[in-house]
């Protein structure tokens, strides 16, 4: 194990290159050309190896991409001939019917899975660190700067309770805290204001999901019981997922669409 986190250390104290972000972006632009090279030039085990692992990943996607597919399609029914005089209720039933394969909750768990959401926003613009926090300092005389304030809007749930000072290494101002949400709903065209239940994804990664920040583009869980949703099944719908669309640091409120 390492000794000392001095890289850690260096980069709180003096920061990064100005172009770092940059940098990595390019870095990784270049992979898919070197993963290329390295695909057609490599021989014998080494290019077997590499073979293998790109048939594996194909695979892959195409499994997923199938699976997503399957459960939007559409197809017709058997026309069948059927005697006699049909109900009225079965008359619109030759026209299509959706292809279920799988139940709707195993259907949302593979969703889940896989990683893909039709999401309203589907690219979001990353928040630099410096924007999302600023630096406290603290201390006797005020050298100590391993706090920091977030400036983004936050969820904490009710029954949150602060860290005492000297422990709390983010602080969430009270100003910038919310519970609840202007929830949109795409097919009734109507906002309801829902309470937040929790926060499932920020898509600027897995640190601010656990500190609760809300930028645009986060995926959050409202309370959709006062709505009325029910399940194919007849039992009433708690929580759905619905997607931020605004900085509500900037406009006072959260503004979000309900994902169906």
């Amino acid at each position: 194990m390492a000794q000392g986190n001095y890289m850690d250390l260096h980069r709180k104290r003096h920061g990064q290159r100005f172009d770092h972000h940059e940098r990595n972006r390019k870095r990784d632009a270049r992979k898919a050309h070197k993963h290329s090279y390295e695909a057609q030039n490599s021989l014998g085990l080494k290019g077997k190896l590499i073979s293998k692992k790109n048939y594996r990943d194909k695979a892959l996607m195409k499994k997923t991409m199938k699976m997503h597919e399957e459960s939007s399609s559409r197809r017709k029914t058997d026309e069948d001939v059927q005697e006699g005089a049909v109900p009225a209720y079965l008359l619109d039933r030759n026209e299509t019917s959706r292809a279920k394969v799988l139940s709707n909750t195993i259907k949302q768990k593979r969703k889940e899975k896989a990683g893909k959401w039709e999401v309203p926003l589907s690219k979001v613009r990353p928040v630099a660190e410096d924007e999302m926090f600023r630096v406290i300092r603290s201390g006797k005389r005020k050298t100590k700067q391993w706090k920091r304030m977030v400036t983004k809007a936050t969820f904490v749930g009710p029954g949150f309770t602060r860290k005492p000072p000297k422990y709390e290494r983010f602080i969430r101002p009270s100003g910038l805290r919310f519970t609840k949400a202007h929830v949109t709903h795409p097919e009734l065209k109507c906002t309801f204001c829902l309470e937040i239940i929790g926060i499932k994804k920020n898509p600027n990664g897995p640190m601010y999901t656990s500190l609760g920040v809300m930028t645009r583009g986060t995926i959050i869980e409202v309370n959709v019981s006062e709505l009325g949703l029910v399940t194919p099944g007849g039992k009433v719908v708690w929580g759905k997922y619905a997607q931020v669309t605004n900085n509500p640091e900037l406009d006072g409120c959260i503004n979000a669409v309900l994902l169906v």
